[in-house]
């Protein structure tokens, strides 16, 4: 009877425990949205918004390093000339940042 009463008790007290864990469980997710999900969409947002807002003439960086000057913009895609009358296509998407802002962020450092 006593075992009993027991099993009884610690049942009571995992249903506390439960709503408990619940809500440590929801309080995790929203501190790690506000602290990582959030500020990725925003820095996502910024990079789309800076690739969309290239134009012929702009300096940039590809993701391999390569300097270069844009010579022309499509959709998807970007020619960029890299030294006297050699040109490559790259993907839009392997432009990292414009020259002029990454050199101003080494300086910065």
């Amino acid at each position: 009877m006593m075992l009993l009463n027991l099993f009884l008790q610690a049942q009571g007290q995992q249903q506390g425990s439960a709503w408990q864990s619940i809500a440590m469980l929801v309080l995790i997710f929203v501190i790690f949205y506000f602290f990582m999900i959030r500020p990725q969409t925003k820095k996502q947002k910024e990079i789309k918004k800076q690739r969309d807002a290239m134009k012929p003439g702009d300096k940039v960086i590809t993701a391999g390093g390569i300097y270069g000057k844009i010579k022309e913009v499509s959709d998807t895609t970007l020619l960029i000339e890299i030294a006297d009358n050699v040109r490559i296509k790259v993907d839009k998407n392997s432009v990292f940042a414009a020259a002029e802002d990454a050199q101003q962020a080494n300086q910065t450092k």
